[in-house]
């Protein structure tokens, strides 16, 4: 069966990106289009290393440590155990570092929320005849 192929817009509609940010992929070699004339040709092997670059993307990996994990993979060999352990480690150290983030953040909400439970107080103690009241969007 024949591979399908792409152009830069069909393959940027599929995954709602702009070309450019395929062109940028493209320089740092996450895919890797044939060239006909001045149009690039997507193959389906790109639009899969595509995926896994937003994939990889949204759960916080560099671009350079997802090419790294997409050129380990070997297509004719999915299961091999040198490439499933190279995988784990990658995914076991970027759950590290999101926990890690995670923590720092709780620590700084809740050091956050001290101080505006501090300045709230301060502010009701100098206005006591007035009601205070403060509207946050947190959105």
């Amino acid at each position: 069966m024949p591979d399908l192929e792409y152009s830069i817009s069909d393959l940027a509609q599929a995954f709602s990106i702009t070309p450019r940010t395929l062109r940028f992929y493209e320089m740092k070699g996450l895919v890797l289009p044939k060239r006909q004339g001045v149009n690039r040709i997507y193959s389906d092997k790109d639009k899969v290393r595509l995926e896994l670059a937003l994939r990889g993307k949204r759960l916080g990996f560099s671009l350079e440590e997802i090419k790294e994990i997409i050129e380990m993979q070997d297509p004719t060999q999915p299961d091999d155990p040198r490439q499933l352990f190279f995988l784990l480690q990658k995914l076991h150290t970027k759950r590290k570092e999101l926990i890690n983030k995670f923590n720092d953040i709780n620590e700084t909400l809740n050091a956050m929320d001290v101080v505006e439970e501090r300045a709230l107080a301060a502010l009701v103690k100098r206005q006591p005849a007035r009601s205070v009241q403060i509207s946050l969007d947190l959105t």
